[in-house]
This record gives structure tokens, sequence and C-alpha cells, in this order.
């Protein structure tokens, strides 16, 4: 059976992957299925820095051909910030909640001209041989005044896409994986994943 080991422990991130590779017919697992990996620190100062991290030293660990991915939220008012520290934007006992509340009040006296934002999604690819590719999405946005919708993650009730006028956690999986920072940079990585096992089942 083919796999592809996803390097996260995030349950709503890796939710997000499996529904939009769903048509690879993979198996696909996670570092919930190998609770004795070894702990990644990103430390990288970019998102693809961070994405490689993973994917390679995962890779390592299992032998498996791994996707390594680091996203987040870049406001332009903040000079790209909160950028590969979205995560862990509120400090210590950080949360979606308190990150979203932060960036309102950053963010609370400026217009909606000002409110301009990206999230950026990285995926690295690798295997016990190292790296394979490395791929970037992004979509561009606002910062809406509230959170608004149930849907998704992090800052998905805050950004808004303006073709549609709504929040991602408005708008729902249907939609915003048809058109994501994720969508586009796992789009980017499936033909090499779908190469890469081509290549793997000619050789053997």
């Amino acid at each position: 059976m083919k796999e592809l080991v996803i390097a996260t422990k995030n349950k709503k991130k890796l939710k997000e992957i499996k529904e939009i590779l769903k048509g690879l017919n993979l198996k696909i697992s996670s570092l919930f299925d190998y609770p004795s990996v070894p702990r990644i620190l990103e430390t990288g100062k970019t998102f693809k820095e961070n994405a490689v991290k993973k994917a390679v030293k995962i890779a390592h660990f299992t032998g498996k051909l791994t996707l390594g991915e680091d996203s987040g939220l870049c406001v332009r008012a903040l000079g790209g910030e909160p950028g590969i520290h979205s995560s862990r934007f509120s400090g210590k006992n950080k949360s979606d909640r308190k990150n979203n509340l932060k960036l309102l009040k950053l963010l609370a006296d400026l217009p909606v001209s000002k409110r301009k934002a990206h999230y950026v999604c990285a995926v690295a690819l690798a295997d016990k041989g190292g790296l394979i590719k490395v791929v970037e999405g992004t979509c561009k946005g606002l910062i809406g005044f509230e959170q608004k919708g149930k849907f998704g993650f992090g800052y998905d009730p805050l950004f808004i896409v303006p073709e549609h006028k709504k929040t991602f956690g408005q708008l729902g999986g249907r939609i915003k994986h048809k058109i994501s920072h994720r969508f586009r940079a796992l789009s980017l990585a499936q033909k090499a994943i779908v190469d890469y096992f081509k290549r793997c089942y000619t050789q053997n």
C-alpha cells in the first residue's frame, strides 16, 4: 500500500490535508501513528525552512515518503506578522481564540484599506534519501473587524476572501479547499507525489 506520512500532530490541519488529497488513493498516516518520533523544533526563518525540516527529519525516521507543511498568516500592516509565529502569536498559553483577539486588538484602529493580509502554506516532500520537492501556495484577503463563522481553524474566522465577501470560517471546507493557500500548495505537490510512487512501483 502506498503510504504518505504527514509530519503533523495538528488534528485540524491533518483533516484538511486528507480532504484535499483524498483523490490520490493513498494511505495517509501522521505523527499520531509514530508515537516515538523525534521532536521537531520549528526554528526556521521561513515557512519553507520549517516545512523542509519536518519532512526530512520524519522521512529519515520512518523511511517513508513524508510531507512537511508550515503555514501562517501575514498581515501587511504588521510587517508580515504573525508570519511563522502564527500558531503561537499569543504566547505560551496560545489558542486560536487568543491569537485572533490579539490580532483584532493590534488592528483595532485601522480601516478596511489597511487590513490586507495573505495566508501562506509551504509544503515539502522527502524520503529516506532526502528532500524531493518544496512548493508554496498563497491566498490573499482582508482581516475582518470581528470573528465570523464556525468552520476551519486558526485565523479562518477573521480572514475574508474578497471574491466571496465571507471569511474562511463562514465558507466552510467545500469552498475553502478549492481556493485556499493549503489547496494551492498541495495541488503543486500532488504531481510529485504521484510521480514518486510511479517510480517506486516501476523499479520494483
